[in-house]
């Protein structure tokens, strides 16, 4: 049995081709001209041989062919691959990318891939690009009012296509390799709950959805993870995230370390056996929580805007995003005192990124170090 292989066979290698030329007669200056016509470095070219009255058709063929013998001298040579960014952006960035991209990635990045470096960069000569013509792409992107994550990932996405055009050696350098982020741009609010709007928050809500919130908050899980949850993943003192909902489909976790055993609260888990009790659900393979179907859980979308928004506005707190719900999980949490690294382990990111993005020290907490360094100096 022929089996068919994976493998591509390689394009025949394009050769610069011998120019034969075309003689045309062609009206200008108020006569006839003998005009020739020839390709040349990817260009239509021509030029006027002379008046047709003074020279017969042997005598201007003889004459072109003197005109294109410097031209075919390089005949048969291979000539160099010309790559659009959309070229090299369709045949070789996305379809290697994609082995190994899971489907949020593939969504969001190839998205904004798509409708943005496509779009606005996709007909330019890949060599031709430099460091300066992306650096005024993102400044204009900027200007245009776009937020600053999506310029900021439009220069992470420029950085990764180019340095793998490098590594192909379909460039000798990358031009987006050190791009930054235009500073006039506004930056992304670093907004979180107090203790008193976390209480006011849980006031108003119904026990699935304050099961949600607590969820969020006090255990640091994404939205995704938690609509994702079956039964088969509650223990009595701990969750597994196993999988998360992206766009109403499971997928993996968002990183390695996403994987995780996350630790529950003793409320929480009080309220998680009697949402149990409430909802009668005895199927190990059920969603915690489900959709009307019942069939399928609840989507991120239909949870925020239907359940949880139009409650958390009666107190106008409805700014409260999951995404704040997560940072004040970590602000709050090092308030408190608790090791970075178990706060980092339990949202399931890096040390690193639980102190440098999630994490928004407390002013009291500022002025008590500001103040214990300058008693110190003045003391020493």
């Amino acid at each position: 049995m022929n089996k068919t292989s994976i493998i591509p066979k390689p394009l025949s290698p394009r050769r610069r081709r011998f120019q034969r030329g075309s003689l045309q007669k062609r009206k200008s200056g108020g006569g006839l001209n003998w005009v020739a016509f020839w390709w040349q470095d990817h260009n239509r070219r021509s030029q006027i041989l002379g008046p047709c009255a003074e020279m017969a058709r042997p005598e201007a063929l003889a004459e072109m062919a003197k005109l294109l013998q410097p031209v075919n001298a390089n005949a048969g040579q291979v000539l160099p691959s010309v790559w659009t960014l959309a070229d090299w952006i369709r045949d070789g960035f996305l379809p290697f990318s994609r082995r190994h991209w899971k489907l949020s990635t593939a969504s969001t990045t190839g998205d904004r891939i798509r409708k943005h470096i496509l779009t606005d960069l996709g007909p330019l000569e890949t060599a031709s690009i430099t460091r300066d013509l992306l650096q005024q792409y993102l400044e204009q992107k900027a200007a245009q009012g776009h937020s600053f994550s999506l310029v900021d990932h439009l220069r992470w996405d420029l950085r990764t296509i180019f340095r793998l055009a490098v590594q192909d050696r379909l460039l000798g350098s990358n031009p987006a390799e050190i791009l930054f982020t235009p500073r006039t741009l506004s930056r992304p609010s670093r907004r979180i709950l107090s203790p008193a709007q976390v209480q006011q928050i849980l006031s108003v809500l119904g026990l699935r959805e304050q099961l949600i919130v607590r969820l969020a908050l006090f255990s640091g899980m994404r939205p995704g993870e938690i609509l994702a949850l079956q039964w088969k993943h509650v223990a009595d003192d701990h969750v597994q995230v196993a999988q998360r909902l992206y766009r109403g489909k499971l997928d993996r976790p968002k990183t390695e370390r996403s994987t995780r055993n996350v630790a529950l609260s003793s409320t929480t888990r009080d309220q998680i056996r009697e949402w149990r009790q409430q909802s009668g659900a005895t199927d190990p393979d059920a969603w915690v929580f489900p959709s009307a179907k019942g069939t399928t859980p609840l989507g991120r979308d239909n949870t925020w805007r239907g359940l949880i928004a139009p409650r958390l506005k009666t107190i106008q707190l409805d700014w409260a995003t999951f995404q704040i719900m997560r940072r004040t999980h970590a602000s709050l949490s090092r308030q408190a005192g608790i090791d970075p690294k178990l706060v980092a382990d339990q949202l399931g990111h890096g040390l690193g990124v639980n102190l440098a993005v999630y994490t928004v020290a407390a002013l009291n907490q500022r002025q008590e170090a500001v103040q214990a360094l300058e008693t110190t100096l003045i003391r020493a």
